[in-house]
């Protein structure tokens, strides 16, 4: 018996019969809304871009592309629920660095990110930024490391969630600097930053989108960018490699769908997001949030995806982590 999806799968894999049927299929294509699904809770970086191209999506292919979070588990519940999809280009997927870093991170996962994930499109490559609260007497990542040494216990390091670039560069800086802090992952960036309004936790690696605005209304103080230069959002604040010689992380971010969704529809939806980036006002959002737009194909997105996984797994055995 074929299901629909063994069929997608066929049409997909086979090329003589890709050509009349995957073409028509992709000239309809969206015929209905398209599930955009966010590994996170509402308001971090992933859902503040997931949102701002999905607005796009809708506006461009009339139909609504309705984001739906699925936070837990480090972002692998939302990742697990589009592998398991059908491929028909009504599930996609906001790619984000916790999908690199969680095929080595996690034991466990009942799938491969790269196997089985098709990449689309990228979006953006964005810093984190360190970024403490008012509490912390800190100015610079010099004076940070000494006050973490002098405090040991003290120090509660926020996150996003085991297995998230803003775990890992914390992960990152600690094996680099000797710096002891306490790990505390949160479901996603928002609440994350809540408490780190509130002074319970006090430091953060965060994607620069989720925390930008707290940093330039002076609630939250930022120490350094964890890229190998300065960003222009943030040209006052250094780069963490300036004081931690070889210091450097960015975020990854972009769209992808189950492996076997046909080659037609990632072309078109490839194309209408280059499009998309393209335009002065995402630019200028984009920019606004963190990083400049990426333009890329299906291909070179594969690549990048396949160069990041190879570069957490090095920062996650070189921290020694694992989740069960």
């Amino acid at each position: 018996m074929i299901t629909r999806r063994s069929a997608l799968g066929l049409l997909a894999a086979t090329p003589l019969a890709a050509s009349p049927l995957s073409k028509a299929f992709a000239a309809d294509y969206p015929s209905r809304p398209v599930k955009f699904v966010v590994g996170y809770p509402p308001g971090g970086a992933t859902d503040i871009l997931a949102r701002l191209i999905g607005q796009r999506l809708s506006e461009r292919l009339g139909q609504q592309f309705v984001v739906e979070n699925k936070p837990g588990a480090g972002n692998n519940i939302g990742t697990e629920s589009v592998v398991n999809a059908e491929p028909d280009g009504y599930t996609v997927l906001l790619i984000n660095p916790a999908n690199y870093i969680n095929a080595t991170l996690y034991a466990n996962l009942k799938f491969n990110f790269v196997r089985d994930i098709a990449p689309i499109a990228a979006f953006q490559r964005v810093p984190n930024v360190m970024t403490v609260n008012k509490d912390v007497p800190a100015k610079t990542v010099a004076e940070f490391i000494d006050y973490v040494k002098a405090n040991p216990g003290k120090v509660n390091m926020a996150s996003s969630g085991n297995g998230t670039s803003v775990h890992l560069s914390g992960e990152m800086f600690m094996a680099m600097t000797g710096c002891k802090m306490q790990h505390v992952p949160y479901r996603g960036a928002a609440p994350a930053i809540t408490d780190m309004l509130g002074g319970q936790v006090q430091v953060i690696f965060d994607n620069m989108p989720s925390i930008i605005q707290h940093i330039r209304s002076g609630s939250l103080r930022a120490l350094g960018v964890t890229t190998a230069q300065r960003s222009p959002q943030l040209p006052d604040v250094p780069a963490i490699g300036e004081t931690v010689k070889d210091y450097e992380a960015s975020a990854l971010f972009g769209i992808g769908a189950p492996k076997d969704m046909p080659k037609d529809l990632i072309t078109k939806l490839n194309n209408e997001i280059n499009t998309l980036m393209k335009e002065p006002d995402m630019t200028k959002r984009l920019v606004e949030l963190g990083g400049d737009p990426l333009i890329e194909t299906p291909e070179a997105f594969g690549k990048e995806i396949e160069a990041e996984t190879a570069k957490w797994k090095k920062v996650v055995e070189f921290a020694g982590l694992k989740v069960e």
